[in-house]
């Protein structure tokens, strides 16, 4: 539904994205990691069409229509609530209002009766006549009551501006949904919404978020953004950690036999080398550390929250010091008058 092909970005020396390839593909969800500064809302921007890449390109299935969560919140202050979301289908949206000025013509002909009528078609296969309703439906969920969805959009308060754009994204479908962040100043029951609404969406949804319960609930597959890479793991969040602790762990273990063999190898060498009726057996052995492959593992770029206490100076060697320490055993004396 959406292929990434050969795409790299490069801000000067900086390199941000190398080589990135991924189909992401109907029914799935996808969630974006990778520690602060990796990119990617960059890459979501990218999706989008929002910003250019240096190399490769994007490519959305012909005839599919994609919806971004907007992140500008006076985009739309000129708007009521409700246009705001009919605008999220610009299509479904434009042959709307290219029918209402085909009505509004004083002179209005038969040649603007058919054009409307074609329209209507279209307008009627989008589910156009139930659009209003289903908006002010989605509007619900998220929380926006109904006497605000004929406020404008400069009356509301951020934190329901960002309900109404999560509102405009998620409104009539879109074949593939962008989400940078769609939690942000939402309540526990909206999120959970939210979470059963994504979990149950049958098109394709490629979210980035710091929420890992989130991720957990809601992902089916994990882009890790590392060192200029995307690599793809299928499962949520969880799975993905533990996936990528153990894959991290197994090429620790095989280098660490790798790096064993060598020195065995090298020991050989160093013995042998000079030993005419060994000379044979010790150039076999080097062309066998020649085969070896001892990978270069890089740690995470991630860097998870700690707290650290540093040690300002070394503890001395006599850490307490007591002397004449008495005990004195305190008698307890009862009274019956002091009841």
């Amino acid at each position: 539904m959406l292929t990434v092909s050969n795409l790299s970005l490069q801000f000067g020396k900086r390199v941000l994205f190398d080589d990135v390839n991924i189909k992401f593909t109907k029914g799935n969800c996808y969630g974006i990691i990778g520690a602060n500064g990796a990119g990617k809302s960059t890459f979501l921007k990218i999706l989008s069409g929002k910003q250019e890449s240096t190399t490769g390109n994007v490519s959305l299935e012909p005839g599919k229509r994609m919806s971004v969560l907007e992140q500008d919140h006076f985009a739309y202050d000129n708007f009521t609530v409700l246009e705001t979301i009919m605008r999220g289908n610009k299509k479904l949206f434009d042959i709307k209002e290219e029918m209402d000025a085909l009505y509004a013509k004083p002179d209005f002909s038969d040649e603007d009766g058919i054009k409307a009528g074609e329209l209507g078609v279209i307008y009627d296969e989008m589910g156009g006549w139930t659009a209003e309703t289903d908006a002010q439906t989605m509007l619900s969920n998220v929380g926006i009551k109904e006497d605000m969805h004929y406020k404008m959009m400069s009356e509301l308060e951020n934190q329901d501006k960002v309900r109404v754009l999560l509102a405009q994204a998620l409104f009539g479908s879109p074949d593939v949904l962008i989400l940078d962040e769609p939690t942000n100043d939402l309540d526990i029951d909206t999120i959970a919404w939210l979470e059963d609404f994504l979990a149950g969406y049958e098109n394709t949804v490629i979210v980035v978020s710091h929420d890992r319960h989130f991720l957990d609930a809601v992902c089916t597959h994990i882009g890790d953004l590392d060192y200029s890479k995307l690599n793809l793991y299928t499962g949520n969040y969880s799975f993905w950690y533990q996936a990528s602790q153990l894959a991290t762990k197994q090429r620790a273990q095989a280098n660490k036999k790798a790096e064993e063999k060598k020195k065995e190898l090298q020991d050989f060498i160093a013995r042998f080398s000079s030993n005419v009726a060994k000379a044979k057996q010790a150039t076999a052995r080097k062309k066998m550390i020649d085969k070896l492959n001892i990978e270069d593992i890089k740690p995470s770029s991630r860097r998870y929250p700690a707290i650290i206490f540093e040690q300002e100076r070394e503890a001395g060697d006599q850490i307490l010091e007591v002397k004449d320490l008495e005990k004195t055993k305190m008698a307890s004396y009862y009274s019956p008058e002091s009841i």
